[in-house]
């Protein structure tokens, strides 16, 4: 028999080590939550340890990796620990979302049936600063005040903004299992920064992400709305992908600015949807000129032509029309209303970035409502 500091750790050993071991967003054990893709013990105590990440670019994979080095290391015969990663396969994150709901079925998003009447509009940019959410609140708040019921999703999770520009100052209110939102200017709001104490950022992977807007779509109480607008991060990551999920239905804006680079980058954005299968309802493009304050004229801050070409290039792409709806000029009443949670197309209609944020929402409401996806009670005739 092997003397017994020789003994190499048996797999159930091994094992017991990594269930000692938590995902650090989830806090749960990563043999729980299915990350541990495979284990090998070699005979001279070299220990090879396999671990799925939820998403690829995980920003606490190296933690991981040192948490599990750690456990595994401490086992009695252990000469070397390797870990090395791979991702989850879509399936397989499936069936965590499934365990982290503790296996109870998924409550029906209303906007994804077939009967649904509501316009669902997701807000996207290729890149950040380019005054998506300022053009998402300004959009809802001329909608309602048009006399719709509107609701707006901050479903950009890491850089949520939304309240503050709305001026929502109050908590979601829970009603038996349903979350009712706070309401301003006439339109019902949820976002993450309600849920979270002061100005702590989030830090959360694929998963709960996903399922964060899941909890936003189904579990909040939106009453019977005519639109939904969808305040998207920037970028086609998970966010993205999980609204084309879960709202196949949802129309994208795609907002850009005039600056070629920006433009480049917003028509990957708006491109998603060959691979989705959806529809983009328009371009939009914001900071589009500075009207000169002594002469009136067009001082083209940003460059020109950025939204026509992102415009151009989707409609070559997705073989369909693809209009730009406005251009919205520079005007620092619109970033002061933002910051005061007092949307410029109310505070002040007849400013040009109002006027002109007032048009697109004209010509987003006349936008005929295409039958995909409807029901139309049509039965055949019985003989």
């Amino acid at each position: 028999m092997a003397p017994e500091s020789t003994r190499t750790p048996s797999m159930d050993q091994v094992m017991a080590a990594l269930a000692t071991v938590q995902d650090p967003e989830i806090h749960r054990p990563i043999t729980d939550l299915g990350m541990v893709k495979s284990v090998d013990v070699a005979p001279d105590g070299t220990v090879r340890v396999e671990v799925y990440l939820t998403v690829s670019g995980c920003p606490l994979r190296d933690r991981i990796q040192r948490d599990v080095t750690a456990a595994v290391s401490k086992l009695d015969g252990v000469t070397g620990v390797t870990v090395s990663l791979d991702v989850m396969s879509p399936e397989q994150r499936r069936e965590l979302q499934a365990k982290l709901r503790g296996g109870q079925a998924e409550r029906e998003i209303p906007f994804a049936q077939p009967g649904s009447l509501t316009r669902v509009y997701a807000v996207a940019s290729g890149k950040g600063g380019v005054g998506k959410s300022s053009v998402t609140v300004n959009l809802a708040a001329a909608l309602a005040a048009d006399g719709l019921k509107v609701g707006v999703v901050d479903a950009d999770i890491y850089g949520h903004s939304v309240p503050r520009m709305l001026g929502v100052d109050r908590r979601p209110t829970a009603v038996e299992q349903m979350i009712m939102p706070p309401e301003a200017h006439g339109v019902k709001v949820i976002s993450i920064g309600m849920f979270t104490p002061g100005n702590t950022p989030v830090v959360w992977r694929g998963p709960m992400l996903h399922r964060a807007l899941q909890q936003f779509l189904a579990d909040v109480y939106w009453g019977d709305l005519d639109v939904l607008l969808m305040d998207l991060p920037p970028g086609t990551g998970d966010i993205a992908i999980s609204v084309a999920q879960l709202v196949p239905n949802a129309e994208i804006l795609v907002v850009t600015t005039p600056q070629q680079a920006a433009a480049e980058v917003a028509e990957r954005a708006g491109a998603i949807a060959v691979q989705t299968h959806q529809r983009v309802a328009g371009v939009i493009e914001n900071m589009s000129y500075l009207p000169c304050p002594h002469c009136g004229e067009r001082i083209e801050v940003f460059g020109s032509g950025g939204g026509q070409q992102v415009a151009d290039a989707l409609t070559r792409t997705l073989g369909a029309k693809v209009p730009l709806l406005g251009q919205i000029p520079l005007d620092t009443r619109l970033r002061e209303g933002g910051d005061e949670g007092k949307p410029l197309v109310l505070s002040d209609p007849d400013a040009p970035a109002a006027r002109e944020l007032l048009a697109v929402a004209e010509r987003l409401t006349a936008k005929p409502r295409g039958l995909a996806g409807l029901s139309l009670g049509i039965m055949p005739a019985r003989r």
